[in-house]
């Protein structure tokens, strides 16, 4: 389809039974909270797929779960909620009235969206005030990514079967824990073999966290109830606009790949979701996978690269990791097909606003 000199190859994580890489860690999470004796998990979700996959975790070891999901993905994702009801989990459009943190946001914006800040505060809070419950959460921290590299480890093994090595590894990154999954392994090979690989963080122009954002101390929170850490950011009260990409929609990135992006090791960039969306029709018709929309910046990243590829004629390798299917997230690609969707992104003076406020 793109007639180009490249060999494309993509880490296909939506196969697992909660249909993204994100199990990888919600079961050892699940399970050293149960061993530690722990009831019940709180945590947040964007698009659905970590509370997806911590819901089916929970259940598994007998624990309650309950999710406070990003109020625009809870409208716009019907079927997600209910595949959470489904595997046990209570779930919840944030902000909600049964916290301070989504009081005081309603109090402001009585139809906030919300935003994974937001939602990370409640599930925060909820923790805090029941001693039978711990906070889980499916991105960003250390101990979250450190799970995700058996996708880099696994693509390795996979690739050294093929007798190829990737030149350029591709993932989309909101928090970071595909991106890091896939790409640490290769950082860790750029670093200590100084193998020249192009690694690529992908995000939205509607929440530009890593191309547009300042690398400070800031918290993951709204109501700031978690600790600071260092981190390209938006502001942890940044509300980002309603695109379909829910699991993206988050005010800062993971300290390791911001670090990473500080010094050198990967590159990030940022796409529209018009041309998001393009490219995931043009996968799922020839690979016969819908991806998620999230998963979808990857897929354009990829496409770009591939076409670089071709008009300079070489041979490169290309890898991306599709983190997840789509297939509950087709009223996106109906309003897609129907020419709804638009394009978001910060203009000067609102980013120039937005950084201001950090320190």
């Amino acid at each position: 389809m793109l007639d180009t000199p490249a060999r494309i190859y993509y880490k296909y994580e939506g196969a697992s039974p909660a249909g993204s890489h994100k199990l990888n860690t919600a079961i050892p999470q699940a399970y050293y909270n149960k061993q530690a004796g722990i009831k019940r998990l709180a945590t947040e979700t964007g698009a659905g797929q970590w509370g997806t996959a911590l819901a089916l975790a929970a259940n598994f070891f007998g624990l309650k779960c309950t999710v406070y999901m990003v109020k625009v993905s809870y409208q716009q994702k019907p079927y997600r909620r209910s595949l959470m009801q489904v595997f046990g989990a209570e779930v919840y459009a944030s902000p909600t009235d049964k916290t301070e943190a989504g009081r005081a946001v309603l109090a402001k914006d009585p139809d906030s969206p919300g935003s994974l800040g937001i939602a990370i505060s409640e599930a925060v809070e909820d923790a805090v005030k029941h001693p039978d419950t711990s906070y889980a959460l499916g991105s960003v921290l250390n101990h979250v990514v450190l799970h995700q590299t058996i996708i880099g480890l696994e693509a390795m093994k996979q690739l050294e079967k093929a007798g190829h090595y990737p030149d350029t590894v591709i993932a989309c990154s909101g928090g970071g824990s595909n991106f890091c999954g896939i790409a640490l392994p290769f950082v860790r090979d750029k670093i200590r073999e100084g193998k020249r690989t192009r690694i690529v963080a992908v995000e939205p122009t509607a929440c530009p966290s890593l191309t547009k954002g300042k690398f400070t101390y800031d918290f993951g929170d709204e109501a700031h109830l978690t600790p600071r850490m260092m981190m390209y950011t938006l502001g942890s009260d940044f509300v980002p606009p309603g695109i379909h990409a829910g699991g993206l929609r988050y005010h800062g990135a993971s300290p390791i790949e911001s670090q990473l992006l500080h010094d050198g090791l990967i590159e990030a960039k940022a796409y529209g979701q018009l041309a998001v969306f393009e490219a995931a029709v043009m996968f799922a018709r020839a690979e016969g996978i819908v991806p998620a929309p999230e998963s979808a910046h990857a897929i354009r990243a990829a496409i770009d690269e591939a076409m670089a590829a071709r008009e300079a004629g070489e041979k490169r390798t290309i890898l991306f990791n599709l983190s997840g299917h789509g297939f509950l997230d087709l009223g996106a690609y109906d309003a897609y097909l129907a020419g709804e969707l638009q394009d978001s992104s910060l203009d000067d003076a609102a980013l120039a606003e937005i950084l201001a406020k950090l320190s």
